[in-house]
């Protein structure tokens, strides 16, 4: 392992930035003293120590379990979507990019992916650019190309044609589509610029995703299924309100350049610094972002699920602070490059603003 001085700001350099390379041979080690967490019951702290024939067997999680907290706030916050559900709808505002064959969306915080698509064809209806047909004999058959999580905001890709919605999961299930993700996370400041880390993903014995040692990655788990890689890169914009909005890069790291992940997370909740991160999933697992910034030591806030913090400076939240930022793809029919932007949610613009900006 080797470290060399980089800032990511103008000068003079925050002392807590640095760029790391580390390389793929090397384990990334973290000192994790896990009695701060509530733990929802006390068999999930031995969860891998269970009445099982072979405990052994199964591979052990590095993440911990779901915070006791978590159950009933993500159930208060479900409850709450789902009422709301019957009044929400689109508006012209909301559509990214839309021909004939896709619509794309900016889809707001606490909204079911269900919810999104069903409000589609009204859109469509009421849509007053001419240069798109209107079926009025076949309605369009929609489809979700991709997924979001209920508090994630941003880019929905909704097909209208099974032909195409083919075409573009492929895309999707293939990594053959580039994303980036904005976050707002509490928790100390990194003391890396950007940083790729690869691990193993899956369910514990009790159902809730985890991390896992990217050694461990096909092994079997208690539930049936197998551990399976996951590989993010982030790149810090903002700590404390002292950085910058920069653009996205088109690049992808080395190899050599991951960081294999063997051994316990940094303790979350230990810090109070406001990190801004881009994300770049190389994976499509379910929750990789919240994932692997809880095992970074820097939660989502108001991910109560991986220890987020659910009040923050006297204010509580209602979801996560994830967006959904951009998408570049070859477009399923006419094979053109696309790269669509959604808008940066209200929290991270006032993130990216120094104080008093």
């Amino acid at each position: 392992m080797w470290l060399r001085p980089c800032c990511l700001f103008s000068p003079p350099p925050p002392p807590y930035l640095f760029f790391t390379k580390i390389s793929i041979t090397t384990n990334l080690k973290f000192l994790c003293n896990s009695s701060h967490r509530l733990v929802m019951e006390d068999q999930t702290i031995n969860e891998n120590k269970s009445n099982d024939p072979k405990p052994s067997d199964y591979p052990i999680p590095l993440s911990p379990p779901l915070p006791a907290i978590s159950k009933q706030i993500e159930l208060n916050r479900a409850m709450s979507a789902s009422s709301l559900s019957s009044l929400f709808s689109l508006s012209s505002k909301d559509v990214i990019f839309e021909d004939e064959w896709l619509i794309v969306v900016n889809k707001p915080q606490g909204v079911y992916c269900e919810n999104l698509l069903s409000s589609i064809p009204s859109l469509l209806m009421n849509s007053t650019d001419l240069t798109i047909p209107i079926f009025e004999k076949k309605p369009p058959e929609l489809h979700l190309a991709n997924r979001l999580d209920r508090d994630t905001s941003g880019l929905m890709v909704i097909t209208k044609s099974h032909k195409v919605a083919g075409k573009l999961v492929q895309a999707f299930t293939d990594h053959k589509i580039r994303k980036t993700y904005i976050a707002l996370c509490i928790g100390s400041a990194p003391k890396w610029e950007n940083i790729s880390i690869k691990s193993g993903h899956g369910r514990s014995k009790f159902g809730v995703w985890r991390v896992y040692a990217a050694s461990d990655v096909g092994r079997t788990l208690p539930g049936g299924s197998t551990v399976r890689a996951m590989a993010t890169t982030f790149q810090v914009l903002s700590v404390n309100r002292q950085g910058k909005f920069i653009e996205p890069t088109k690049s992808r790291p080395n190899e050599e350049e991951y960081v294999v992940i063997e051994d316990k997370g940094v303790v979350c909740g230990d810090g109070n610094d406001e990190v801004i991160v881009r994300a770049y999933p190389r994976s499509g697992r379910t929750h990789q972002i919240r994932l692997h910034c809880q095992y970074l030591g820097i939660p989502i806030r108001g991910d109560v699920k991986y220890e987020g913090f659910n009040e923050w400076k006297g204010e509580t939240f209602d979801g996560h602070s994830l967006h959904a930022e951009t998408l570049l793809f070859d477009h399923p029919v006419t094979g053109l490059e696309v790269e669509l932007r959604a808008p940066l949610p209200l929290w991270a613009s006032q993130a990216l603003q120094p104080e008093g900006g």
